[in-house]
């Protein structure tokens, strides 16, 4: 029984993990985060469990896999799983919502007070021998406006309370006990662009989401506001946001996403006033750790233990 593992990072800190699996009767085959499809053939015949972090498992895969029964996700996101086609052949696709929540929430609150002190362009230009006097704009006491307020999003409203943070928040399918007991404010999308110094955005690219916020919502934001995104970089508009902080429509922006990863170069990465960095806000130690831990439970729950895993994404 063949585990295809693709995620660079699974058991990166943890070596227990693959000894987990081969205790279980599993055979680890760790292949590259690049593996085509061509490089994953020879073992797919035998498989019956994928840990993926962004492979796509499409329909040309799973015709290969027919002893396939569980792809894990070595994160949240699955946009780069086929949902229906695994439905289909009822194999199960699970993920890891909340094994990283605390690690996403500070880096999200990190690239919030870079982007308000200017950080980025403090070192550059102390390391190249000027000693810059930037004067930057405050976090304590500003608006926050977070854009799906699920286990990410509640731990950035959490951090938020010790900045005096007015809170605001956004999502289809509200909490209203957390809400209530921690000051956030349930508004409405339109309110939260305009109100907020600073918007982080934690919501799944769906047909909902995608292109949320392009060249008419960065309008509606303060020229002052900033905008943060580590959720999916298929939410921005790309495009829509150079021409926002080209022309000053707001402030700054972060992004540890974006539409095409891995990228070398984009436009947006020649703006003094963006962030880029390289989808890294889940990368912790502890984080690696507990999804990985997560995935192997998982695998065994359905192989193993002939049972319906935990956090299942398909219908089934």
């Amino acid at each position: 029984m063949k585990v295809i593992c693709t995620s660079p990072s699974f058991a990166k800190y943890d070596a227990q993990l693959i000894a987990t699996l081969r205790e279980q009767g599993f055979e680890l085959v760790m292949l590259a985060a690049d593996a085509s499809l061509d490089q994953l053939e020879p073992h797919l015949a035998e498989t019956v469990a994928i840990i993926v972090a962004f492979t796509e498992v499409n329909e040309a895969l799973l015709d290969l896999a027919p002893q396939l029964k569980i792809v894990c996700k070595h994160g949240v996101g699955v946009d780069n799983i086929d949902l229906k086609a695994t439905q289909a052949r009822e194999i199960y696709v699970t993920n890891v919502p909340d094994a990283n929540k605390h690690a996403v929430a500070d880096f999200a609150f990190s690239l919030i007070l870079a982007g308000a002190r200017q950080l980025p362009q403090a070192v550059a230009e102390t390391r190249a021998g000027s000693w810059p006097r930037i004067f930057a704009t405050d976090v304590y006491g500003k608006t926050l406006g977070i854009i799906g307020l699920g286990n990410i999003g509640k731990q950035v409203a959490l951090r938020a309370k010790g900045f005096n943070m007015r809170v605001l928040a956004f999502d289809f399918y509200p909490d209203a006990k957390f809400a209530a007991e921690n000051n956030v404010q349930f508004v409405s999308l339109d309110q939260l662009t305009e109100q907020s110094d600073f918007i982080t955005l934690h919501t799944p690219l769906t047909d909902e989401t995608r292109n949320l916020f392009d060249t008419a919502r960065l309008k509606q934001m303060k020229k002052s506001a900033f905008l943060i995104n580590v959720s999916r970089g298929g939410v921005v508009n790309e495009s829509d946001l150079y021409d926002a902080l080209a022309n000053n429509v707001i402030a700054g922006a972060a992004a540890d996403v974006f539409e095409q990863e891995p990228l070398s170069k984009h436009p947006l990465f020649t703006l003094g006033n963006f962030i880029p960095t390289s989808h890294i806000a889940g990368y912790t130690d502890g984080a690696i750790s507990a999804i990985g831990e997560r995935c192997v439970q998982q695998i065994i729950q359905c192989v193993k233990q002939k049972q319906r895993p935990q956090n299942v994404m398909n219908s089934l």
